[in-house]
């Protein structure tokens, strides 16, 4: 299962970095595969624990800020591993 995730602190002022390096942090401690870019924070794992570190990394910025709004998007696939490199990989062989 391939999980992309954005966490948006509300109620915290303009910026935001620190309560989202809170949810960053999280995921990347979870020794799960991971990628953050501008948008999304990228996570995969079974289901169990990809849902599991999406809901910490919610509560890690909901310590600090008073409302937060998450949007979520999964890839679930039965058998597939390694698939954020393989789907990047498939796509690079067409450039």
């Amino acid at each position: 299962m391939i999980v992309a995730f954005s966490i948006t602190p509300l109620g915290v002022g303009e910026g935001v970095s620190e309560p989202v390096a809170r949810a960053v942090k999280v995921v990347r401690d979870s020794g799960l595969a991971n990628s953050t870019d501008a948008m999304f924070t990228t996570v995969e794992g079974e289901w169990d624990e990809v849902m599991d570190v999406v809901k910490r990394a919610v509560e890690a910025v909901a310590e600090v800020a008073p409302r937060v709004s998450l949007v979520l998007k999964a890839d679930l696939r039965q058998g597939v591993t390694d698939g954020m490199t393989a789907k990047v990989e498939s796509l690079e062989r067409h450039l």
